[in-house]
This record gives C-alpha cells, sequence and structure tokens, in this order.
C-alpha cells in the first residue's frame, strides 16, 4: 500500500492581516492637522519692505520681513513645514514630546507649534542662547536642555527622543524636503507675487541665509521650477562651514567655532543645505553683520537679529556692483527675527568690545555707498 506525501508548499497560502489602524489617534490627527494648517491660512504671508536708496540709481532693494509672523521669525515656516511633515507621515504622536536641536528661534517656533496642537516640546540648545528667546520658548510651553558644545546638539537630541519614546524633529536634515517648494505660499512664490505691480518684478538677485539650509533651498528650487532668472546667493557668517564647503566642493567641511550671528552658520554641513541649487556665496565677516543691521534700524526704524545684517550686507554689496556696471532692477533679502530678542549682544556696545569687534569700518563703507553710489575700499 502506497504512502501520499504532503507537500506543504502545495498548500494554499494564508492571508495575513495585521490592522493599526487607529480611531482615536486619527481624530487626534486630524484635528492636528487642521490647526496646523489653520495656522498658515491666518499667517502665511509676511510684508516686503523697502529699503531707501537714492532714486536715479533704479534699483529698488526689499526685505521681506519675516519677523511679523507669531512667534516672530521666518523659523515660522519651517516649524509649520516640520509640523506638518512628522504629523503626515505618523512620527508625532499624541502625549510625547517632540525634540530639537536649535540654536533659538526654530525651537521657539516648534514650541508654539508643539503646544498648538498639546504635546510636549523640549529644546536641545547651545548654553550661550540668548536669555530672550530662552524665555520664549518657555513663554509657549517649551523646555530648554543646554548642552555646552554645540556640536553635541544633534547626538543629545537623539538620545532623548530614545529615551522619552518622543519624535526627534532635526530640522537640520528635514528642512529642505518638508517645505514645498514648488509653491503653495512658500516664501519665494510670496516675494515674487508681492513683487508683481513693482516696477523690476523679477528681481536680479535673493540673498538668503543659511542654518539648516533649507530656506536657500526652497528659494532656489521655485526660482529654477518657475523658470526665473534670478540669482540665488546665500551669505554666510565668520564661524561656519558652509562657504568653505560650497566653494571647495567639500561635503565634510566642518567649523571648530560656534556661530556668533544666532540661527545661521553651522559647524558641519548640513543634510539639508543644497549647495548644487545656489549661484553665489560670501562669506560676511560678524562685524560687517552687526554694521548692516545697525545701518538697518536707522534707514527704516527696524530692530533686527545679526542674521538680517549678515544678508543685507551682501545685498548692499550686489547693490554696488550693480550701481557700478550701470544695471538696473531689484534685489530682495530678509528681516529674519526682531532685534529685542538681541538687545544685550548686537545693539550693546560693550557686547561688541567683549568680542573684540569693531564695526566702524563696516559702517563707513555702508554710509559711504548710500552717499555715494560706490562701495569704499576697506
Amino acid at each position: 500500500m502506497s504512502t501520499i506525501q504532503h507537500d506543504p508548499a502545495d498548500e494554499p497560502m494564508t492571508t495575513l492581516d495585521v490592522d493599526r489602524s487607529d480611531e482615536r489617534y486619527r481624530s487626534w490627527l486630524k484635528e492636528a492637522v487642521r490647526k496646523v494648517q489653520a495656522d498658515a491660512n491666518r499667517s502665511a504671508d509676511t510684508h516686503l519692505l523697502r529699503f531707501p536708496l537714492p532714486e536715479h540709481w533704479g534699483i529698488d532693494l526689499y526685505l521681506k520681513d519675516e519677523s511679523t509672523h507669531p512667534t516672530g521669525s521666518l523659523k515660522h515656516r519651517l516649524a509649520r513645514s516640520l509640523f506638518l511633515y512628522g504629523l503626515c507621515n505618523g512620527w508625532i504622536r499624541p502625549d510625547r514630546p517632540v525634540i530639537e536641536a536649535s540654536s533659538g528661534s526654530t525651537a521657539v517656533s516648534e514650541a508654539y507649534f508643539a503646544k498648538l496642537i498639546g504635546v510636549p516640546f523640549i529644546a536641545v540648545m547651545p548654553r550661550t542662547t540668548s536669555a530672550e528667546k530662552c524665555r520664549l520658548i518657555e513663554f509657549h510651553g517649551g523646555r530648554c536642555h543646554f548642552v555646552d558644545d554645540s556640536r553635541t546638539m544633534y547626538a543629545e537630541s537623539a538620545r532623548l527622543a530614545v529615551e522619552t519614546g518622543g519624535h526627534y524633529m532635526d530640522q537640520f536634515t528635514y528642512a529642505e524636503r518638508a517645505t514645498d517648494w514648488r509653491g503653495n505660499n512658500n516664501i519665494a512664490e510670496s516675494m515674487f507675487q508681492q513683487l508683481r505691480l513693482e516696477r523690476y518684478p523679477e528681481p536680479a538677485w535673493i540673498v538668503a541665509t543659511a542654518g539648516t539650509g533649507g530656506t536657500s533651498a526652497t528659494i532656489a528650487r521655485y526660482v529654477h521650477y518657475m523658470q526665473h532668472d534670478t540669482r540665488i546667493c546665500v551669505a554666510d557668517p565668520e564661524n561656519s562651514c558652509f562657504f568653505d564647503g560650497w566653494t571647495k566642493n567639500d561635503p565634510d567641511a566642518t567649523s571648530d567655532c560656534g556661530s556668533r550671528i544666532e540661527g545661521i552658520g553651522r559647524p558641519r554641513m548640513e543634510p539639508s543645505f543644497v549647495p548644487g541649487a545656489i549661484d553665489r556665496m560670501m562669506k560676511v565677516p560678524d562685524a560687517a553683520s552687526v554694521a548692516a543691521v545697525r545701518a538697518l534700524d536707522r534707514a527704516i526704524g527696524r530692530k533686527a537679529g545679526g542674521s538680517t545684517g549678515t544678508g543685507l550686507w551682501s545685498a548692499l554689496r550686489i547693490v554696488a556692483e550693480m550701481v557700478a556696471a550701470g544695471r538696473t532692477g531689484s534685489v530682495v533679502t530678509l528681516i529674519c527675527d526682531p532685534g529685542d530678542r538681541y538687545l544685550d549682544k548686537y545693539y550693546s556696545d560693550a557686547w561688541l568690545a567683549e568680542q573684540g569687534l569693531d564695526i566702524t569700518p563696516y559702517e563707513r563703507s555702508i554710509e559711504g555707498l548710500l552717499a555715494t553710489g560706490e562701495w569704499p575700499a576697506q
């Protein structure tokens, strides 16, 4: 009598089915996304201000005033995009903390959005961060976690995320991908829409600064996508590696010192910095950044942070080039955040002396340009 052998491979495969849908979580998620998108409806556009230049030059210099966002800085846009990205990816969960490595303004904005959707927030930041930024983070319900060496912020943020079961937002990796660079009222689309009725609606140059690199990537990609002729310049402060990494095509470039210009400049080439998208970079002395931001206050009565000065200094140099070449057109840069966060730094002569910064020659350069149309030799 023969025996029939049974091969398990001949059996029909059983359907495996694991359903992790959670009605309570999806309800929370929908409400969280609604709240963040509602904030965009209320606050996505900001003013485009004019810096006064002699009319006969035929050049218009504008500053996109990002300090008027609810959290007072350009980083409000980034934080909104990062929260939507994290929520829609399922990374941000109810009652679990959001953790960020930040020198200040991003943390202020992320603390705002964390409070808006009801999750805890922890900012991992250098101990040298301005007291006013720390106050604002805590005002919005966040907690400040300090490190002595800014280069350790990344690892410490990742460690806290594991320890708490939270989400490390990691702005330096995700800034360039979280923002919809094709449009959706991003900062670049807003600029071009506001320039539409100006005499030079397509700027010759847009000048940005880089902390994550996300803003310059968004603006450059949008310009390329829309086929504009506008060129993109990124202004970098003294203690930052972006300029060296860009000029030398070195993705491993580093800087041993932290930047004195809060919010911009990094000790490593961040993943969100996209070198190939930009046309030009300038390495700006910190004293020049301070001179420019003080010149802005004298020109239009607005105090702004040091990163605004870094961009404005570069924009003024481009204006001088255009005057010298007899070219007309427009240039746009940014007011990144308000100066009241830095009264004890960039507006303090005592701080300048402590840092060994002499802004006098840079102030003379700006005054000389505005008086004569020429950039004085330093």
